[in-house]
């Protein structure tokens, strides 16, 4: 009775005790992937919304400063967009060729090797990415708070606050949801579209009125001085500053749905309409305001909007405002991808997080996907919903 017990316990495997276990097989990943939810508009988004930050609402300066005349200035803006889409070009080649996420660490590593790559992510972690997100944060604090302290410069406590508490937003944001993330991108990117369109229009209503004269070709290639080939370099300098963010959609080719074809179509579409709207801005910014007006000018936007727009001026500096906050996410969102999660410089022995984590214990975590946890002696388990991007594994 007990062997017929045993063998009735025991006995064969049904087909519906095979489906599920099929299923639970399914369900447990072999390796860790994010999922794909960046389409081409969000890809677009992020390249636009990357590029489009303070630069053109600063650089114009700069650039004519240089380059010491309208026409060239106007020349070198449309040559650092050339510049932009050639790097755009080589980095489309190497996103279809090495499709992992991390951007520059990723081909670093795959060319040069492991000791490269941990150097550059390290100098990038440390150095790169918290320097430049303090900037852009600074610089959205600042327009923010101008038109509450019109009349003099915003209190140093308040700037910094306001900028502390804008990145503690957009980190939490990016942590909680890739959808709500690239939302916020796809808005803010529309904003920053619409603030430049904006200009462009009273540029052109300028130029209909003819308000053109700093435009003629011999007004604007007029030159007091000839400038030597460091003045040019250092004028495509800040051109280059302006166009910064190119590159940005490498860091999360993991997410890009069908990353050889929208990542290259993506780039294609972006680089193009960014050249276009910064030439016809500057081209706004020289019809409306003089050579001269411009380089004394810390703010060309602001500047732009007090001489045009009257009582509606209070636009430019919260359209600067919200663009510098699109930066903010846009950045966070690509350069917390330069670990990538299937190459992660854990994986690769970089970094060790023993101390914090059991070194038996290994997390895989998907965006807003339950997150499998697989500890030694227990089974998987499903945890929380955060999306983190970095896959810890323990040092042997």
């Amino acid at each position: 009775m007990e062997g017929q017990n045993g063998s009735r316990a025991h006995g064969p495997v049904t087909d519906g005790q095979k489906r599920r276990k099929k299923q639970e097989e399914e369900e447990i990943p072999d390796r860790v992937t994010l999922k794909k939810e960046i389409g081409l508009l969000s890809a677009c988004a992020i390249i636009i919304g990357n590029i489009i930050g303070s630069g053109i609402f600063i650089s114009p300066k700069g650039v004519l400063e240089h380059s010491g005349s309208v026409g060239l200035a106007l020349v070198v803006w449309v040559l650092g967009g050339c510049i932009a889409a050639l790097g755009s070009l080589c980095y489309a080649e190497l996103g279809v060729t090495i499709p992992k996420s991390g951007g520059d660490y990723s081909y670093v590593t795959e060319i040069f090797g492991g000791l490269m790559g941990f150097l550059l992510l390290w100098s990038a972690v440390l150095i790169m990415y918290p320097t430049t997100l303090a900037v852009i944060a600074l610089t959205f604090s600042s327009y923010v708070l101008q038109p509450v302290f019109p009349d003099c410069v915003p209190p140093y406590m308040a700037t910094r606050m306001l900028s502390a508490t804008c990145l503690l937003l957009l980190t939490w944001v990016n942590c909680s949801s890739v959808r709500m993330a690239t939302r916020i991108q796809d808005v803010f990117t529309v904003g920053k579209l619409m603030a430049l369109g904006l200009i462009i229009m009273v540029g052109l209503v300028q130029i209909c009125n003819g308000n053109y004269e700093a435009l003629t070709p011999q007004v604007a290639f007029a030159m007091e001085r000839t400038p030597s080939v460091g003045q040019i370099a250092l004028a495509f300098l800040q051109a280059s500053f302006a166009f910064s963010g190119w590159n940005f959609l490498n860091y999360v080719t993991e997410e890009v749905v069908e990353p050889r074809r929208n990542l290259p179509r993506a780039i294609y579409i972006s680089i193009p309409l960014v050249t276009f709207v910064y030439t016809l801005t500057n081209i706004a910014y020289f019809s409306s305001m003089s050579p001269e007006e411009l380089l004394s000018s810390n703010a060309v936007a602001v500047t732009f909007g007090e001489k045009l727009l009257g009582m509606f001026s209070v636009v430019m500096p919260i359209s600067v405002a919200l663009s510098t906050f699109g930066g903010i996410n846009g950045y966070l969102f690509t350069s917390s991808s330069a670990p990538p999660p299937s190459s992660s410089s854990a994986s690769e022995r970089h970094t060790t997080l023993s101390t914090t984590f059991p070194s038996s214990t290994i997390c895989r975590t998907a965006s807003r996907s339950p997150a499998c946890c697989t500890t030694a002696g227990r089974s998987p388990t499903c945890s929380d919903q955060l999306r983190y991007k970095y896959l810890f594994l323990p040092l042997k």
